[in-house]
């Protein structure tokens, strides 16, 4: 019999990266990166460039000169017409494959929530098997590796109060804010 080789797991960071770029934008610093599939992370903007490259697992800017693909230009220019308020989608080839088959179907189903929508945990869970995986949904609406892409920051509690967000709070409240949805949120109002 011949050698069984394992596969990678499914949260293996980056196994087939292209290339990744970094940038600054009015927010901070935020960076993307790309497989041969598509883009398959988003840096919610952070105070450094350092920062950003340590989350995609670059250890120098010297790695990355040079290197912008023109799909990540593309999607860097769709994320910065997002964050200044012109742009209301997004239209890039995404490579999900760093997420289980549960959390693609989730992110899937992110995708699919609107500009200045809200929804909640439990709606989500509703669309992927049943209102009992809203936990699950949570946990993976928080392994989301494009935050802003795939728009986890639109999925708030049952309660319509903000729930979690990886970026952390201000992050999201922020996004709310540049959607028009911030102000939607009020103690004693239940979302879908």
């Amino acid at each position: 019999m011949g050698k069984r080789q394992s596969s990678p797991s499914p949260l293996t960071p980056y196994p087939s990266r292209v290339t990744a770029c970094v940038f600054r934008t009015p927010w901070g610093w935020m960076g993307m990166s790309e497989t041969t599939k598509g883009i398959n992370a988003v840096v919610l903007p952070k105070a450094s460039r350092q920062t950003v490259l340590s989350e995609l697992g670059f250890p120098s800017v010297e790695r990355l000169e040079g290197r912008t693909s023109p799909r990540l230009r593309e999607a860097q220019t769709q994320l910065l017409g997002y964050l200044a308020g012109t742009r209301r989608s997004f239209d890039l080839p995404l490579d999900l494959s760093r997420g289980t088959s549960f959390q693609q179907k989730v992110w899937r189903t992110l995708r699919r929530i609107s500009y200045g929508r809200l929804r909640s945990y439990q709606w989500v869970a509703a669309r992927v098997g049943g209102r009992q995986y809203a936990r699950a949904v949570g946990n993976a609406v928080g392994a989301n590796p494009m935050p802003i892409v795939i728009p986890c920051h639109r999925i708030v509690a049952q309660d319509a109060s903000l729930g979690g967000f990886s970026g952390g709070l201000p992050t999201k409240r922020k996004l709310l804010t540049l959607e028009g949805t911030l102000a939607v949120l009020r103690p004693g109002r239940s979302l879908g």
